[in-house]
């Protein structure tokens, strides 16, 4: 999440005003995910965006990650509203968490606010203070002059911001590509942004994701193309695998679709609330009784079916995952279907997606997957478009945001290469304040920035202690170590028993267990010995000795958890 605060100050100066802005990434930077951007100029704070991100390999059980929004609430009297760029889950997946806290008005487009109005009611916040706008519009919100430009992007209603301050004007990009043939045929507004360009911008914050790769993104249209060479020679059902969020992707198997006279079933909850949504504002067009639902598709020859489904990264519980481990409940993979994955794995997904395909391949099923296939194309921006919105823009300081600190450091390499001199560029950190005046930035201190891990219901209550011992029992188990003692003279009356889980099958290892059960006792004796009475000191005493003994023995490291009950 990236958040920028934008402060405008006016301090005595032998007479003369100085109006400054403060930039402050408090997330996006350095991660895929967890975009926000907040300005502000004296008491008001305009925020643009509020997304999540999804779990690291190593955040054991956590379901997702919010930016930390500590600032913003302190400052909660001050923040206005809330401006959206689009409707992905890295950029308002937050909302639901975040509105809870700051009920202010949220801007943005007609799909991005219908998207948004499924997650607010799944999580019972009111969606009473949406207010939708167009690519276009200009509204006045407090000081701030906010206007909507359109740019392509891998989901519909995507725009980028012009933010004009009392200091100067702000672009922000959002996610972008320039795609010269859009599958609903509305380009970037190309004018827009050199009209802007042409009258001055003080700041640009650009989407930085592809930044490392030559080139032009190829147009959506061409997956088109790749769709229809697939659909071509195929007899049995096809399933396509995509985003529920690219509804371009989602259009075209529609269109091929009925192309070869085949209905189209979806599949998968977020699928299905995107579709439906889609559908219903205009965004998704479909001949009537080309969908169908699921249950339908057992009433149609294999060679009139298409199932659209999520599942395009491996994700465990997903439908194509279900699918392919025999366990979904109303789709069984068969000989004779193809299956078409159209994405390319997120990083770190690698093997859940190889090991889908595996397990598709082993029950018949022809698996069509892969950059090479032209099934996918990215929804950002390569070096040259990257290239043509800096000349279009051409602004006085630059910084880049979206991506990992590799894509922003390859950003801000370009930028240098277009002739920005160095000192205007700003690799920023999550939490870092910029102070910018119209002559001048520098780095002026920080905030608190970070993440906020939601596990269940539960918001904040896991941290990395919490995600430490997850780690611990998911490598070498743990081991309960019960004793009953009676307080008045510190003797032991039951026990020691100890119960294993994950660290060895017990009745294979008995002998392991009795010497550490004796460990134990030994540890005991010496307290009882020694006189020592604190049970803190006693857990401490018997986890040492059997730590050190189990380590000698295994190599492991369990988590040994003394209880001890008092009589």
């Amino acid at each position: 999440m990236e958040v920028c605060f934008l402060s405008l100050n006016r301090n005595g100066n032998h007479g003369k005003n100085v109006q400054k802005v403060q930039v402050i990434p408090l997330g996006g930077l350095g991660e895929i995910g967890k975009n926000m951007t907040a300005i502000r100029v004296d008491d008001e704070i305009l925020v643009v965006d509020s997304g999540l991100m999804f779990p690291e390999e190593d955040m054991l059980g956590i379901d997702l990650v919010i930016p930390d929004i500590t600032y913003l609430i302190e400052n909660r009297d001050k923040v206005k509203a809330i401006v959206l760029t689009h409707g992905h889950e890295d950029h308002i997946g937050a909302l639901p968490y975040v509105m809870k806290q700051i009920p202010v008005p949220v801007y943005g487009t007609r799909l991005t606010l219908g998207i948004l109005e499924g997650r607010l009611k799944e999580n019972g916040v009111d969606s009473s203070n949406l207010h939708s706008v167009m690519a276009g519009d200009i509204i006045n919100i407090g000081c701030f002059s906010v206007g909507f430009i359109r740019v392509n992007h891998s989901i519909p209603d995507a725009v980028g911001l012009s933010i004009k301050t009392p200091v100067g004007m702000i672009v922000h990009t959002g996610d972008f590509k320039l795609d010269y043939t859009p599958v609903d045929g509305q380009m970037t507004d190309f004018r827009r942004f050199s009209d802007l360009g042409n009258k001055g911008v003080l700041l640009l914050l650009a989407d930085s994701t592809n930044a490392e790769r030559e080139g032009h993104t190829a147009s959506e249209r061409t997956v088109g193309a790749a769709f229809d060479k697939s659909f071509h020679n195929v007899r049995g059902r096809i399933i396509v695998a995509t985003f529920s969020s690219n509804v371009h992707r989602i259009q075209q198997v529609i269109d091929t679709a009925v192309k070869y006279k085949r209905r189209v079933a979806v599949l998968g909850r977020s699928m299905e609330n995107v579709v439906g949504i889609s559908l219903e504002l205009g965004y998704l067009n479909a001949p009537e009784g080309t969908i169908i639902g699921i249950d339908e598709v057992n009433n149609f020859r294999p060679e009139q079916i298409v199932i659209v489904t999520t599942g395009s990264q491996g994700e465990p519980m997903s439908a194509l995952s279900r699918m392919a481990a025999s366990d979904h409940r109303k789709i069984t993979i068969v000989p004779g279907d193809t299956v078409i994955i159209s994405a390319t794995p997120i990083p770190g997904n690698e093997k859940l997606v190889s090991k889908t395909v595996d397990n598709l391949m082993k029950l018949g099923a022809n698996v069509i997957y892969g950059r090479d296939k032209g099934i996918h194309v990215s929804g950002h921006g390569s070096r040259e478009e990257l290239k043509l919105m800096h000349n279009l823009v051409r602004p006085k300081f630059f910084m880049p945001v979206h991506g990992e600190y590799h894509h922003l450091v390859q950003h801000a390499s370009l930028a240098r290469e277009l002739g920005m001199p160095k000192e205007n560029i700003f690799i920023s950190e999550n939490g870092q304040i910029l102070e910018f005046t119209k002559e001048k930035g520098q780095v002026v201190g920080r905030v608190q920035s970070g993440m906020v891990m939601v596990d269940g219901l539960g918001v904040g209550d896991v941290g990395n202690i919490v995600l430490r011992d997850r780690r611990q029992l998911s490598q070498d188990g743990i081991l309960i170590i019960v004793v009953t003692m009676d307080r008045q003279n510190n003797r032991v009356v039951s026990g020691p028993d100890i119960v294993s889980r994950g660290f060895v099958y017990v009745r294979e290892s008995e002998a392991l267990m009795e010497e550490a059960r004796a460990r134990v006792q030994q540890a005991l004796d010496r307290c009882e010995d020694e006189n020592v009475r604190e049970w803190s000191a006693i857990k401490s005493n018997v986890r040492d000795a059997l730590s050190r003994y189990l380590f000698d023995k295994t190599r492991r490291r369990p988590m040994i958890l003394p209880i001890i009950m008092e009589i």
